[in-house]
């Protein structure tokens, strides 16, 4: 899947967090929420149409720790094909 023409808040936001360093695995902080506030699932709720999260990672966000939401964030950059 790529990343939807509509998405240029996402595609900003991604390339904001990755110059940041905050994907890191040695970044002192944790990574930014991909939300950009456009929460609506996709036909076949399989994910966000805004943040491209799935609903188990939009599920664990809130709750899990900082490796963990660089992971969502590096399956949110694959969606984008900003990374392999």
């Amino acid at each position: 899947m790529s990343c939807p023409p509509a998405q240029e808040a996402l595609l900003y936001k991604a390339r904001q967090v990755l110059a940041q360093g905050l994907l890191d695995v040695q970044a002192a902080e944790a990574p930014p929420s991909p939300c950009i506030s456009v929460c609506r699932m996709d036909e076949d709720r399989s994910h966000c149409v805004g943040c491209l999260r799935t609903l188990e990672e939009l599920r664990l966000w809130g709750k899990t720790d900082a490796a963990t939401q660089r992971q969502i964030w590096h399956a949110v950059l694959q969606r984008c094909a900003l990374t392999t």
